[in-house]
């Protein structure tokens, strides 16, 4: 008998259980978020000061992830040019995830952007953006598994419109993932430079 999951309710454990899912924390896993990242020009730094400015004044108020969408994520995908050619974003995707040996499937809708089917951009869904990132890491990666690349790594992001968590995963056997540092509005500087480096980054190993 087919054991359904609600992707919302999957657990790391689930993952390793069902795909033998590893964790890769060695330093030349995941090497892509490291540097040697595009430069931004001035309008891309005016931008970004506009959009953690703007964050900031809303946490004056209950942020619903919409919000979170339209004042944060938006303005970031647009910067790092994911709304252009040779791009292909798709919204609101259902996704199944299968495990071979145990015959279980995980399924269930998220809103979600996917990225050339190699890049998953999950924003936490919550009534505010209080909510930590941990929260969305499981569902992420199981939407990731769903769309296994033989040869190439599949990339991920995770937010909940203060943080940034990247994430990449291996499609081998067993397959492996990893994580970035945690970027946060919160952080001196604007952390936002760093998340649309490594996006422009993402989008020149996917294109």
């Amino acid at each position: 008998m087919v054991q359904s999951i609600p992707a919302r309710r999957v657990k790391l454990s689930d993952l390793k259980d069902m795909f033998g899912l590893q964790w890769n924390e060695a330093e030349d896993f995941f090497t892509e978020w490291f540097g040697g990242f595009p430069e931004l020009t001035t309008e891309d730094l005016k931008a970004l000061d506009r959009v953690k400015a703007n964050y900031r004044y809303l946490l004056e108020y209950p942020i619903m992830e919409s919000i979170v969408k339209m004042v944060v994520l938006s303005p970031l995908l647009d910067i790092a040019g994911f709304y252009a050619p040779p791009y292909r974003v798709t919204g609101e995707t259902d996704v199944k995830v299968s495990a071979v040996d145990e015959g279980e499937v995980s399924q269930g809708s998220i809103d979600v952007l996917v990225i050339q089917k190699q890049f998953w951009v999950t924003v936490i869904e919550a009534k505010n953006s209080e909510f930590s990132l941990t929260k969305a890491i499981p569902q992420t990666l199981a939407y990731m598994l769903a769309e296994p690349q033989s040869s190439s790594p599949t990339f991920g992001m995770v937010t909940n419109g203060s943080e940034f968590l990247f994430l990449k995963i291996t499609h081998d056997t067993p397959p492996e993932y990893g994580t970035s540092d945690v970027f946060s509005m919160w952080n001196r500087g604007n952390n936002l430079y760093s998340v649309v480096q490594i996006l422009k980054h993402f989008g020149q190993l996917i294109a």
